[in-house]
């Protein structure tokens, strides 16, 4: 037929439906302008809690901007949920502020069916946040912290807690290092404990120095001594090297900064293997509550974008009549208490008062929860 147009072969058109794409062109702009404002607040307050320690040292301007850049993506977990929940809020309580929302309701959709594409908007939100907050932040917080360093005191190495004792889960081998020297590689001071079966050591390996090659320790003019069944000293020998495992066949980084190791500078699966490596070793307390926290935040916090829909949606529907500064207030009320909230359960989780995992998703299940129930009483 003349005049009809055709559309050309393998060629496919997807297109939202019209009420899908009214309800996402609401939420982008407020989304976006909270998500600066949130990384704005950040900026500064990071940069003016670091001021005194930068003015003390006259750092040159390039590295307080590259200290505050590289520092930002720590906001990620406060800012997409933040940005999310002010985006539904101020979206649909404009909707319902102008009858909008009666105005759907009344041609048939239900509320369930109006929900569906905030309810989409979040769970891409979530996902977007976990991939930046685990691939992106951890590697962004590290150069940060080694600026801020290089700032203060002039080098670019992290700092290594001195006289550390670690043990092998596997052989009961336990190692001690007195510190580590400036370059950062070089251990002094070592010393190693060999458990034996009838006394509290079999034999004892100490040396000034020591540096790690792959998995291995690597002793230099080494003293071995070996001991009785008694515990008293049988023999002794000095060798030029002295090669040995390191526990669970860690990095020397692994091996040097494992107390030490911001939660920050690390993905999932660098943390995992942290967990795993202390409940080895039989270390417990808050040092691995703190660390399970941690971990499960990894995936808690991003998972909050998607929470921070099911408690805007019924916020907005009761609350978008009286304008956007109610809105706002309720967004900035509802963000304060599920911080006071998650810094409440992460402070019982690391002292062991209740489970990490639960304490890490309890703020999560609350507010998903309640915003559950709230939209069930506006169904019905």
């Amino acid at each position: 037929m003349s005049g009809a147009r055709s559309t050309p072969a393998g060629t496919l058109r997807l297109r939202l439906p019209i009420l899908d794409s009214y309800l996402l062109s609401e939420f982008v702009l407020p989304f976006v302008l909270a998500f600066a404002i949130m990384y704005v607040f950040w900026a500064f307050n990071i940069f003016f809690l670091a001021l005194q320690y930068i003015a003390q040292a006259n750092a040159p301007v390039f590295l307080v901007l590259r200290f505050v850049l590289f520092r930002m993506p720590q906001a990620i977990p406060f800012a997409f949920p933040f940005a999310t929940l002010s985006a539904i809020m101020l979206g649909v309580g404009r909707l319902q502020g102008d009858n909008e929302v009666n105005a759907i309701r009344t041609n048939g959709v239900s509320l369930w069916r109006l929900c569906l594409t905030p309810l989409i908007f979040g769970f891409c939100i979530f996902l977007i946040a976990w991939a930046a907050n685990e691939y992106i932040a951890p590697r962004s917080v590290d150069l940060s912290t080694r600026t801020f360093y290089q700032i203060v005191y002039h080098t670019a190495s992290l700092p290594i807690e001195p006289q550390f004792f670690r043990k092998d889960p596997d052989t009961g081998n336990v190692f001690y290092v007195n510190q580590v020297l400036p370059d950062g590689h070089t251990m002094s001071g070592v010393q190693i404990f060999k458990p034996g079966r009838n006394g509290p050591w079999n034999e004892t390996i100490q040396a000034q120095t020591a540096h790690v090659e792959g998995a291995t320790l690597v002793l230099t003019n080494a003293i071995v001594t070996y001991y009785n069944t008694q515990g008293y000293e049988s023999s002794q020998a000095n060798t030029p090297e002295f090669r040995i495992g390191l526990p669970l066949g860690e990095s020397a980084m692994q091996f040097m900064t494992n107390q030490n190791a911001d939660a920050w500078t690390m993905n999932s699966t660098e943390l995992s293997t942290r967990v795993n490596a202390l409940k080895a070793q039989g270390i417990g307390g808050q040092a691995l509550g703190n660390l399970e926290i941690n971990l499960a935040d990894k995936f808690a916090f991003p998972f909050a974008s998607f929470v921070s829909v099911l408690i805007a949606l019924p916020l907005a529907f009761r609350f978008g009549k009286k304008g956007r500064g109610v809105a706002m207030g309720m967004t900035v009320l509802a963000f304060i208490v599920y911080y006071v909230m998650t810094e409440a359960a992460a402070a019982f989780g690391g002292t062991g008062r209740i489970n990490p995992y639960l304490a890490a998703w309890l703020p999560n299940v609350i507010f998903g929860g309640a915003g559950l129930l709230m939209l069930w009483r506006e169904d019905h």
